[in-house]
């Protein structure tokens, strides 16, 4: 597996992939990412480097996304679990949702070791809070649950867990961004 940055020109493809998981969701009886995202929002996380594309090979389309960053949102983090030093996963999207080939737990293997290759002490995340199968599928994965904030400025996104940081063998490369790669950035 292929990992490179994304780019402002895969910025419909990103959008296709969020509407494209909202449908999937919403079969699965979940409203979540029933709201379309605000394109603006993605352009500035592409543009500050933290939007990742996996691709099975270097020249085949993206099959999942995940933006990586330093941001703890304060509505759902604490000003002390703010100071520690974290990195926080957004927008976990594969283009097969349930397809069953563990992709998604490998890309937040990655997150985990970015984090801890970056001095990072957790990898955190916050999920929709009605969306029980998604909470449980992170604690198998080891993230333990935090709280729950019910605040509408939360975006129904209150569901708050955290993993510490940990190395992993890596199955994914990161292409090199020449000027673009970030400290911490690595292929392994």
């Amino acid at each position: 597996m292929i990992v490179d940055r994304a780019e402002p020109a895969d910025i419909p493809r990103l959008l296709k992939f969020r509407t494209d998981a909202a449908k999937w969701l919403r079969d699965q009886g979940s409203d979540q990412w029933s709201t379309p995202y605000p394109p603006e929002l993605l352009t500035e996380s592409v543009t500050a480097g933290e939007v990742y594309l996996f691709r099975p090979a270097e020249a085949a389309p993206p099959v999942a996304t995940v933006t990586l960053d330093r941001r703890a949102e304060p509505v759902l983090w604490s000003a002390d679990e703010r100071c520690e030093p974290s990195l926080y996963v957004h927008k976990l999207t594969l283009a097969r949702p349930g397809s069953g080939d563990r992709l998604g737990a490998r890309i937040l293997d990655w997150c985990g070791d970015r984090a801890a290759r970056s001095g990072m002490k957790w990898l955190r995340l916050d999920a929709w809070t009605s969306n029980t199968r998604l909470h449980a599928y992170y604690e198998r994965l080891g993230f333990t649950h935090i709280r729950t904030v019910h605040d509408p400025a939360a975006y129904e996104s209150g569901w708050v867990a955290q993993r510490p940081a940990m190395r992993c063998e890596l199955p994914f490369q990161l292409q090199p961004a020449g000027e673009n790669q970030a400290p911490g950035d690595h292929a392994s």
